[in-house]
């Protein structure tokens, strides 16, 4: 896998192809995902779930809400029976009706911000007790993250405010209490694939996303500041999933994360990221135009880290499929890029949704088994010591072929885009992916490495011809 040449050559870049027109999940959808979850506990024995949302964890609430909190906690309390109970605090209490699943309100007025009224005439225990947790009932505690620690007690460690966990442990006992986030975000999780109308729903955010980087880099000039790069990158008003990031030359200047007033200069590093609830896309490389500007120290950047990478990431295209465990995929990255001489660390790829990292089944001897609707981040991240990183990060997802024949049936112009993107990637970069792969964005595998080149990008050749 990943065999030929990286090649550094005159390309025709991809075409921006976001519709701009947000795909909403149907009704259909919804019910899908609330038969899953109940399925699931039943499964497990479990007589309720207590579902955890803020505005920084929201996803596994929002998989059935179809909507997050904000700035306020929020519960949505799930029987074995299908009965729910939105556990809200002051100014969502009014959205409860809102709600893509059926459910009742119980107001809780210390999900409120500070110094807001407060009801006195019930304890948050009592109002648990009437959102429907029962005393002696399995529950399943979900927050946003399950722990996979080697050493811990997993089921017993709890993502969520510790407040809440004791008001649930004093009515349910701890015994009868366990973190059950992996129903949602592990193996085999009702979260880990996606149907057709799913993955609409996220190609509008990541092909946006795509978009808005494609933007960005054709924007980037010497002197053009790190505030108008930023404004490339962000539009529609969508929601992030991560933080927005234009930076050229040294980054966390002060600890700050943010686009400053800071202008590109030759030779700086670039590091561009944007994130939408669906997919992410970032792109790292040099202000450059050639590799003559390049320091004496780093001239064989492209063949130390640039090169390398992009090899690893046509292997990743190329050898992941519907089936495969994880494990198998790390090997193929490990083979092609090695840990010890490329210093990535992290899952080369992972499971993304309302959050730009859901989980991954990409890890040193995973056997999770790949799925169709599995929508993939590409997300290899190089460290050499004195050189400047490299990046492509986007999204893509696995689909076999009745999924695919629900895609071209429901959402045609989506299928459309996606066999051009395909098409674009063995025309344009010589890469031949995985017959289970259809790109989100047009982006996959656009690689510049010399950002102030804007004609150039790696491709991937067999032959002699060297980068």
């Amino acid at each position: 896998m990943g065999k030929g040449n990286v090649v550094l050559k005159q390309v025709k870049a991809p075409q921006k192809d976001c519709t701009g027109i947000p795909v909403a999940l149907s009704d259909a959808t919804i019910q899908q995902r609330k038969d899953k979850v109940l399925k699931k506990m039943q499964e497990r024995g479990l007589d309720q779930l207590v579902i955890y949302g803020d505005v920084e964890h929201g996803g596994n609430f929002e998989y059935l809400v179809g909507y997050f909190t904000r700035f306020e906690e929020a519960l949505l309390v799930l029987n074995a029976d299908g009965k729910a109970t939105l556990v809200l605090g002051n100014e969502n209490l009014n959205k409860a009706s809102k709600s893509r699943i059926e459910a009742a309100a119980v107001h809780v007025s210390l999900f409120s911000l500070p110094n807001q009224p407060n009801r006195s005439d019930k304890t948050l225990k009592q109002l648990l007790e009437e959102a429907g947790i029962a005393a002696g009932k399995r529950t399943g505690l979900v927050g946003w993250k399950m722990f996979t620690s080697s050493l811990e007690d997993n089921k017993k460690i709890y993502d969520v405010p510790s407040y809440v966990v004791d008001a649930v442990k004093a009515i349910v006992g701890e015994d009868q209490l366990s973190n059950e986030t992996d129903l949602f975000i592990g193996e085999q999780g009702v979260r880990t694939t996606n149907n057709a109308n799913e993955i609409a729903h996220y190609e509008y955010a990541a092909a946006l996303a795509s978009d808005c980087v494609l933007d960005a880099m054709d924007k980037l000039e010497i002197g053009v500041s790190e505030l108008e790069l930023g404004d490339a990158l962000v539009r529609n008003g969508q929601h992030t999933s991560i933080v927005t990031i234009a930076a050229s030359g040294p980054r966390f200047v002060k600890a700050n994360m943010f686009p400053t007033a800071n202008t590109v200069k030759l030779g700086d590093p670039i590091a561009l990221t944007v994130g939408y609830r669906g997919g992410s896309s970032s792109r790292s490389g040099l202000a450059i135009r050639e590799a003559a500007q390049l320091p004496e120290a780093t001239q064989d950047y492209l063949d130390r880290v640039a090169g390398p990478y992009f090899r690893a990431y046509c292997a990743w295209l190329q050898a992941i499929h519907i089936g495969q465990c994880g494990g198998a995929l790390f090997d193929t990255i490990e083979a092609v890029l090695p840990r010890a001489q490329y210093g990535w660390s992290l899952c080369p790829g992972h499971l993304s949704a309302e959050e730009e990292w859901m989980s991954s089944p990409v890890y040193e001897g995973s056997q999770e088994k790949l799925e169709s609707g599995m929508l993939f981040q590409i997300d290899i991240i190089p460290s050499v010591a004195g050189y400047p990183g490299t990046s492509a990060e986007s999204t893509v997802v696995l689909a076999d072929e009745q999924l695919k024949q629900e895609i071209q049936k429901q959402y045609p112009d989506m299928w459309e885009r996606m066999q051009q993107r395909r098409a674009y990637l063995k025309s344009e970069l010589g890469i031949e992916v995985s017959e289970d792969v259809l790109p989100m964005c047009s982006t996959v595998a656009y690689l510049r490495p010399f950002l102030l080149n804007k004609d150039s990008a790696f491709v991937l050749r067999q032959g002699t011809e060297q980068q």
